[in-house]
């Protein structure tokens, strides 16, 4: 079994690994194209605790988010490139816009944002805190967005 799992396959491993007493961290995201301010989130995340997992939005969910030409990078491969990183832990793609029914299955200790929801209502918050997880949001990574990327590449054709 790799780092890209199925929920059901996420759960088996979760319910050995919190027998062994580790705290679970879970954040998300498109991470359509990787850049400096994801790996830094992703870091920072793993400081959280002991495992990372990562919710990658699906390709339909990333076009309802982010828009008809996106994403740039298929699921499979945004997963398996998030995977080969060594401060992530595990994968498990989702089909939703927001992961609210992936936490609900999860249930992981902490819930790790970027800043950038810095004094926003954050939908997930109140599922996590209804089995006593927390949320932690992390500074933002300032100049790093894929938006920008693209635009930036746009410009330069």
């Amino acid at each position: 079994m790799g780092k890209v799992l199925n929920l059901n396959q996420l759960k088996k491993v979760l319910e050995k690994e919190r027998a062994k007493g580790k705290k679970v961290v879970f954040t998300n995201g498109c991470f359509d194209l990787l850049h400096l301010g994801h790996i830094r989130c992703l870091k920072k995340a793993k400081k959280k605790g002991d495992i990372l997992i990562v919710g990658l939005n699906s390709d339909s969910s990333v076009k309802k988010l982010k828009g008809s030409n996106r994403p740039l990078v298929p699921q499979a491969e945004r997963a398996e490139i998030l995977a080969s990183l060594s401060c992530v832990d595990y994968v498990i793609v989702f089909p939703d816009e927001k992961p609210i029914k992936l936490i609900w299955e999860i249930k992981p200790d902490i819930h790790v944002k970027g800043g950038d929801y810095k004094g926003k209502v954050l939908p997930e918050e109140k599922v996590v805190k209804s089995y006593g997880g927390k949320v932690i949001l992390i500074k933002e990574e300032k100049g790093y967005s894929t938006t920008k990327l693209i635009e930036r590449i746009i410009k330069t054709h």
